[in-house]
Order: structure tokens, then C-alpha cells, then sequence
């Protein structure tokens, strides 16, 4: 008997599948599957290779009989007119096989939606045979795979002008093959030296049920292993794209022969010797030289995701994934979107130094199928007919305005203004780039800052659920590195890689930090630059770039005493330098002052809420949060431009408010610091009010709006309109006066200019009712309260109704 102790004999499993049988089934599901030809995925998802003209459109030569009469391509029937594609019935994956064979698509995605509805010839359903690909589908994956060789077809055009290395060597090897037959008997025995996955130009992927619901990171348990399964994540770091040796290649220099070897693992060995049929016969150990032109790569990215917040148990950290991207698949995401990840989660062995210290143990990985954004940006949104009807039905509303900001966190009573100006924040201005380099930010930054229980965080949180990109984070548990970037070690390539902190993963989004005057002062300096230039300079451990972080900043704070202390200045409660006051577009102020109405009414909302867990009817119907993103994404593709009326308007109100801001300064009651930067700052909120019209040029009421939001911001702490007179009411009667009163004033500037002789200064001239409804119903008011105010100054004698005009006395 052997010294040494062998451990028990296991008992063998007879697992009873019959793989020719689900062979047969996999073919006469690829041959037979007939949908609707817009089903087909356009050769835009799945990889068109090179431009060929007309025919490189065409799906297949099967489908030569559907084209129209006016010489419209097929592919442009499907993807561009649904309503005629939906009427046309195809074998969906043979036309993609055919793509294949012609080289126009590189990628094929088996759904399994698809297999469960398909009956077979015999009228079996495909049902058993989706379940069992789910629960095995590594195994079946290499089904499909040799299936699918040899169900491909032919090519039927001309595809010599991609012939590639590949092509070439096996061109050069069946030459060599007919000339060795010749002068050989036993040259036919010569097996054929390319690998099977050599030879594919093609990668299949698997995509799970529809019905199946995404697992969070820390369900996934080991008996999930082998399977196809999705799950739900936010990325949070992505790796390079590197390439990754599935087939290498070397060369003889004693026979010429070239040896391939296929890699099936992480790790392999390397050829050392000709192991053709020469070199073995002559006994001949001839070296072999890799030769990577011949070799076979495939695009390789390691990602990894971190549960959602909401997933995570109370007292537990999130957990993070290991994803696996291969071909189309990289390049699918970016740090901080959420996604839906379908895959085969599999164990992997640890190796090197790694495999002596995990012992037994193994790690564990996703191989990604199939990648599904949640939250796209505005950019990749893709309205459909009924988005599109919706938004239409959105602009026929006259009080649109109002009724976006209210549907703005509904279930927070009040802050009208303050949910107008988050709305302008969702939209935000235009950016511009000169030629010259010097590029202009059109995103907004506000920051809220006021005394405790005026539901500023619940704000922030809202904003970070409805933007495409938002990121929510505190600013006491936010550090310099966790904000901007942080430099670590991969642990796939072993090289140091900045890792983006929360200002990154929001690009092209909102970044909420709330407890903003928490935070540490060298920490806050770290987000100077991204609120103006809106990148982030990286100099650490031989790492010298740029970051880009085009993110809007909301911000939340409390004053310095946590409640304002109305026996000190402005400037002292606010507790923040001017550098950083400054790249604010907006600084709102809200004060908690006791009222016993306003009180009542907070009172009998917020209990509403609790009892029935809505919010209570309003006057408008709130916008779903589906449709306001919607609505977002149709108006950020407008671009409005300021003529010059508007651009001297602009002019004029700056100069007021450095004025203003200079006796404030000589009373020690300045509230903020108003720069240049103020000025691109009303010049933002003015376009954002724009593109809420859809409308291609800034107007007067757009800029007034901006102006009217930068006055009622500090609404709370002054009792006087910030570009009035000290005695000024706030009322809305008194507000919708002085409109009327600035608008008669600009007419009778215009029409004293227009007679150049004659006309007394100052006069107010003639304003039409429709131009003064307009601008008065865009300022947030509503129809009732321009009637009061008309009837109450006609009663007092200052103004005069004549048709549609208004007159002063």
C-alpha cells in the first residue's frame, strides 16, 4: 500500500443530456425563429465592419425580394419606418448569420425570450431548452458556437477586400496543401493546423429572461455558479481596454510551418518546439518564434460594481463585483451608470503569489452577455412616438413653468422658487468652446443653504434620483481624493490607475453634496476648479492628466451656528470665502421664521403625507419623474442665442447690481460677492429659461425671470427688492406692478427714440395685454393675480384698460 492517504472515491453522477439532442434543438431554433424584421438589431448595435456601398446595408440576399420600388435599402425599411418593418416577417438569426458571412456584424446576441416562445417542428416548446441554458450556460455557450458553424452560410458578394493575415496564411496553407498532395500519398492525412475559434468572426452572446428580476450583488450565492443571471449595480471603476490571447501563433523557420495554439484559461504555456508533422518525423527539435500578426486578440475590460444603496442592510457595508467585458461588450459603461449586467458567474482560481496565500479558496467573476443602462443620459435618450406626444401635450400648457417646478419633489411643501431653480438646473445653459481653447460652462451651480428642517437634504436626494447621472455624497464623510481622484494599484494589470471619485462618476451630471460647511477647508479647495473649469488636474505618483468633471454642483449647508444669527452679518453666517461664493450661480437662503399660517398649511401637508404616503392634490397634475426626464432631454437639444436687444438689457442689469452690491457693501449687509461671474450666471438661468420654451433666442422675460430668482434668493433675509427702492413690496400685486411699470417704461423709451424730438424723458408708453400676460404668466404667476392687479390699480386711477392696451394716467 502507498504511504499516503487518498481521500474518498466520490460517486459518478450520470447527468442524463443528451447534447446531440440539444444540438438538433439549437439548430432548427436559429434556422426556423421567424419576428418582425425591426427585431433584427440595426448593423449600429452589433459592429458593422467597413463600408461596402448600398449592399453593405442590405440584411441578407434572403431578403432581396422585400426592397421597396423607390430603391430604399431593406435596413432602412426596418429601423427607419417600425410601422412598415413590423409588418414584415423574417428568420431573424439567419439573416444575422448571413451579416456574419458577409463580415457586416461581428456580434450575436441569442435572446431567450426568443427560445421560450418558439415551437419546434414537432410543436414542442423551446421553454425546457431556455431553462437549461440558463442553468448551464458556459456548456451551452459552446453549443451555439458550433451550431452556428455550421449553420453559417456562404457569403453572397464579394468579401476579398477584408481579407486580413488570417486570410492570407490560410490561402498560403491550402496552396501548399494541394502542392504537397501532388508530390505526396499520405499529404491528405494532413489534419487541418486552424483552430475552430481561429476561423470565427463572431462572438455569441447569451441575454437572460425579461422575466428575470436583477439580483443584488450580495444575493448572488454560490449556487448561482454556472448560471445566467442579472444583476444590478453602479460602476464604479473601469479598467483600459486591453487585448486578450485567445488563439497564438508561431512560426517554424526549420520547416516553415505554422502551430497554433488555442488559450482556453488565464494562464498558459507557452510552445517551445515544432510540433509539425516534419519536424516530428525528422526528429528534429526546431524552435518556434511567436508571431502576434497571426495571433488571435479579443478586446478585453475588467469592470467593477458596487451594490445600490437601497440594497444595502442597515449596518453593512455595499459589496462589489467583478465583471468580465470580451468584444462588443467593452466600452459599455462608465464610471458611475447604473446598469443591469446579464451573465454567467463563474469561479476563477487566484494565481502567483495570490494562489499560495488564498490556499483552497477561489475568487469569482461575472462574464458579462449583455449590458442595459437604467439611467442614459440626455444625450442617449431615445424618445419614442408617445414621448414625444406627451412632451407636446407639456408645451400647450400655459403654466408649464410652474407646473415642472411642482412637480419637482412634490412631496415637499412649498419653496416654489427654490424648485424652479432646481428645474433650471436640470436643464442648465449652453456651454461654448472658442477656437482658441477656452472653453465657457453652461451648468449651473446652487448652493442651499439655510437654518435645520427646511428639507434641503430631501431636495438634494430628489435631484440625484431624477438626473441621468446624479450622485448624492456628505461633505463630512467626502474627502480631497474621494471627491476628484485617487490613485491605486489594478489588481488585474498590476499598474497604477486613478480611480474617479464622486465629482468624476458624475460627468455630464449633478453632484449633491450635502453638509457642504462641513467639510474640511482643504477638501472644499479641491472642488474650485471643477465648479469653474470643470476638470480636475491630477500630478500623483507619475500620473500626470486632466480629468473631465462637467458636473453641475448642489450644494447644502447650514450657516455657522447651525441657525442663522440674524446679530451678525450675512458675510459671517454664510461662513464661506468669496473664491467659492462666487462659482455659485445661485446662493439661496432659507430662513425658518415662524407664521401662523404658512405654519398651519406645513403642518397639514406634511401630516397628509404620513396618512396617505402622496402628496396632497395640487392645482396641476405632477409630472411623473419619467416624463420630466423626458421632457429634459427634448429641451437640451435647443440652443438658444441672445440678440443684441436682449445681450443691452443683460448690460444694464449688471451695472444695477454692482451698484446694489456696493452700498450693501458700505452698510456691511453685502450677501454675496458679484463678479463677472454673476453675469454668466444670469446669462445661464436666461438660456435654461429658454430652452424650457423650445425656443432658439433669449428673450426680456427670460433674463427678468433669472434676475427675479437672484432677488427672491435673498428674499428671506431682505424685506426690499434687490433692484428697487428700500420701500418696495413683496406681494405679488405689488411684483406684477412693477412689471407692468418696466414695460411701459421700455416702450416709452423705444417710441421717444423712434420720434427723436418731442417726447418728455421717462415717459411710460402703451403696453399690449397679450405681451404683458405673457411675461407676467412666465414669471411664475398665476391669471388671478394679474386680474387683481389690474382691477386694483383701474380702481386707484393709475392705469387705464383700452381694448387690449394699458395705459398710465
Amino acid at each position: 500500500m502507498s504511504g499516503t492517504s487518498a481521500g474518498p472515491i466520490l460517486p459518478v453522477v450520470n447527468i442524463d443530456v443528451n447534447y446531440d439532442e440539444q444540438r438538433e434543438k439549437i439548430a432548427d431554433f436559429l434556422e426556423h425563429f421567424k419576428a418582425p424584421a425591426q427585431q433584427v438589431p440595426p448593423l449600429s448595435e452589433v459592429g458593422a465592419m467597413d463600408a461596402h456601398g448600398p449592399t453593405a446595408n442590405a440584411p441578407s440576399a434572403q431578403l432581396d425580394r422585400l426592397d421597396t420600388e423607390d430603391g430604399m435599402e431593406v435596413e432602412d425599411v426596418f429601423h427607419s419606418s417600425p410601422a412598415l418593418a413590423g409588418d414584415i416577417i423574417v428568420e431573424k438569426y439567419m439573416v444575422q448569420l448571413q451579416r456574419i458571412a458577409n463580415r457586416d456584424q461581428d456580434k450575436l446576441t441569442i435572446e431567450l425570450d426568443d427560445i421560450v416562445q418558439f415551437r419546434g417542428a414537432n410543436g414542442a416548446s423551446g421553454a425546457s431548452l431556455a431553462y437549461a441554458i440558463r442553468g448551464n450556460a458556459r456548456q451551452y455557450l459552446n453549443l451555439f458556437y458550433e451550431v452556428v458553424d455550421k449553420l453559417m452560410p456562404s457569403p453572397d458578394r464579394d468579401i476579398s477586400d477584408k481579407d486580413d493575415v488570417l486570410d492570407v496564411i490560410r490561402h498560403q496553407r491550402l496552396e501548399r496543401n494541394v502542392v504537397n498532395e501532388e508530390h505526396d500519398e499520405n499529404a491528405g492525412e494532413v489534419p487541418d493546423i486552424f483552430p475552430t475559434s481561429l476561423l470565427r468572426r463572431y462572438m455569441v452572446f447569451l441575454k437572460p429572461l425579461s422575466s428575470d428580476t436583477p439580483l443584488a450583488v450580495r444575493n448572488i450565492r454560490g449556487a448561482q455558479i454556472g448560471k445566467l443571471l442579472s444583476v444590478r449595480g453602479i460602476v464604479t471603476r473601469i479598467s483600459d481596454v486591453k487585448p486578450n490571447i485567445q488563439v497564438d501563433a508561431y512560426a517554424c523557420d526549420v520547416c516553415g510551418a505554422e502551430v497554433f495554439q488555442e488559450v482556453t484559461g488565464r494562464q498558459f504555456m507557452p510552445l517551445n518546439f515544432c510540433t509539425s508533422r516534419v519536424c516530428v518525423t525528422n526528429k528534429i527539435r526546431a524552435p518556434l518564434y511567436p508571431q502576434a500578426r497571426a495571433s488571435k486578440f479579443v478586446a478585453f475590460q475588467d469592470v467593477r460594481i458596487q451594490e445600490m444603496t437601497d440594497q444595502v442592510p442597515v449596518g453593512h457595508i455595499p459589496r462589489t463585483m467583478t465583471i468580465h467585458l470580451y468584444g462588443r461588450l467593452t466600452r459599455s459603461m462608465t464610471p458611475g451608470d447604473i446598469v443591469d449586467i446579464g451573465g454567467i458567474f463563474l469561479p476563477v482560481p487566484f494565481t502567483g503569489f495570490r494562489a499560495i496565500r488564498a490556499g483552497l479558496l477561489t475568487d469569482t467573476y461575472l462574464d458579462a452577455q449583455c449590458v442595459k443602462q437604467l439611467k442614459k443620459s440626455y444625450q442617449n435618450l431615445v424618445l419614442t412616438p408617445e414621448d414625444q406626444l406627451e412632451i407636446e401635450m407639456l408645451r400647450s400648457d400655459p403654466a408649464l413653468y410652474s407646473r415642472l417646478a411642482a412637480s419637482i419633489a412634490p412631496e415637499i411643501y412649498g419653496h416654489e422658487d427654490v424648485k424652479k431653480t432646481l428645474l433650471l438646473l436640470l436643464v442648465g445653459g449652453c456651454s461654448k468652446a472658442m477656437g482658441d481653447g477656452l472653453k465657457i460652462r453652461g451648468d449651473l451651480n446652487v448652493c442651499l443653504m439655510g437654518d435645520p428642517g427646511v428639507a434641503k437634504s430631501q431636495m438634494l436626494k430628489y435631484i440625484a434620483k431624477v438626473a441621468p447621472r446624479g450622485l448624492y455624497t456628505t461633505g463630512r464623510g467626502s474627502s480631497s481624493a474621494g471627491l476628484t481622484a485617487a490613485v491605486l494599484r489594478d489588481p488585474v494589470t498590476n499598474e497604477m490607475v486613478l480611480e474617479g471619485g464622486a465629482l468624476v462618476l458624475a460627468d455630464n451630471g449633478i453632484a449633491c453634496i450635502d453638509e457642504f460647511d462641513k467639510m474640511d477647508e482643504a477638501d472644499r479647495t479641491a472642488i474650485h476648479e471643477v465648479m469653474e473649469q470643470q476638470t480636475i488636474s491630477i500630478s500623483k505618483a507619475g500620473i500626470n492628466t486632466t480629468l473631465n468633471a462637467r458636473t453641475s454642483i448642489l450644494a447644502a449647508a447650514n450657516p455657522l451656528y447651525g441657525q442663522y444669527n440674524p446679530r451678525i452679518s450675512p458675510v459671517d453666517n454664510i461662513n464661506l470665502p468669496a473664491a467659492l461664493l462666487s462659482r455659485f450661480d445661485i446662493l439661496y437662503l432659507i430662513l425658518d421664521k415662524p407664521s401662523r399660517d404658512t405654519d398651519e398649511m406645513l403642518a397639514q401637508h406634511i401630516t397628509y403625507v404620513h396618512m396617505f404616503n402622496q402628496a396632497p392634490p395640487q392645482d396641476h397634475d405632477v409630472i411623473p419623474s419619467q416624463v420630466l426626464r423626458h421632457f429634459i432631454a427634448a429641451a437640451r437639444q435647443h440652443r438658444p442665442v441672445i440678440p443684441a436687444t436682449v445681450s443691452d438689457y443683460i448690460v444694464s442689469a449688471y451695472v444695477q447690481l454692482r451698484a446694489q452690491h456696493k452700498l450693501d457693501e458700505e452698510r456691511e449687509s453685502a450677501f454675496t460677492y458679484t463678479s463677472a461671474r454673476t453675469l454668466l450666471g444670469v446669462i445661464r438661468l436666461a438660456q435654461a429659461l429658454a430652452r424650457l420654451r423650445f425656443a432658439s433666442e433669449v428673450e426680456n422675460g427670460d433674463v427678468e425671470e433669472a434676475l427675479r430668482l437672484m432677488d427672491v434668493s435673498k428674499a428671506s433675509l431682505y424685506t426690499h427688492n434687490r433692484r428697487g427702492d428700500l420701500g418696495d413690496d413683496q406681494t405679488p400685486v405689488s411684483k406684477i406692478f412693477r412689471i407692468l411699470r418696466e414695460m411701459a417704461a421700455q416702450a416709452g423709451a423705444e417710441e421717444t427714440l423712434g420720434r427723436r424730438h418731442g417726447g418728455a424723458a421717462g415717459a411710460l408708453g402703451e403696453v399690449t395685454m397679450r405681451d404683458f400676460r405673457e411675461r407676467v404668466l412666465h414669471g411664475g404667476f398665476v391669471e388671478d393675480q394679474l386680474q387683481e392687479t389690474l382691477q386694483e390699480y383701474a380702481s386707484l386711477g393709475v392705469i387705464q384698460l383700452v381694448g387690449n392696451s394699458i395705459l398710465f394716467l
